[in-house]
């Protein structure tokens, strides 16, 4: 594979109930969540097939699962595991996550925080060399 191609999901909100203060936690709040997976999409855009490429509503509807799912204390903690689930697709080489918590308890007036990760697939274990 000489070149990687893009998908790009972005903009994904949900509901969740991760922070650092309890409050955060009991209240939650909504986080939202863009996702850049580099992959090559040849061979999908040879076969039309869906099943050739990642179903980006199924990877949003895992990634979803994620966000509403057990409470951690740091996004930095919410993008790795998100980063994970991209990653469970063989297909996928690397991705880039970031987690915006627009709504974070800073007392002064910002548009946004955001926590952006980028993750490649683990190099294969080398057989064994024989030299």
């Amino acid at each position: 594979m000489d070149f990687l191609d893009e998908i790009v999901l972005s903009g994904l909100t949900v509901f969740g109930r991760h922070g650092v203060y309890a409050h955060e936690r009991e209240e939650g709040q909504d986080f939202t969540v863009d996702l850049r997976l580099r992959l090559s999409l040849e061979q999908a855009a040879a076969s039309d097939d869906v099943t050739d490429t990642v179903h980006y509503g199924e990877l949003a509807e895992k990634v979803a699962g994620v966000v509403a799912g057990e409470p951690v204390h740091l996004i930095e903690t919410l993008a790795e595991r998100i980063a994970a689930v991209a990653l469970e697709d063989e297909r996928v080489q690397n991705v880039t996550v970031t987690v915006h918590k627009p709504h974070a308890p800073i007392p002064l007036n910002f548009a946004d925080v955001a926590v952006t990760v980028n993750r490649s697939r683990p190099p294969q274990a080398l057989e064994d060399i024989t030299i």
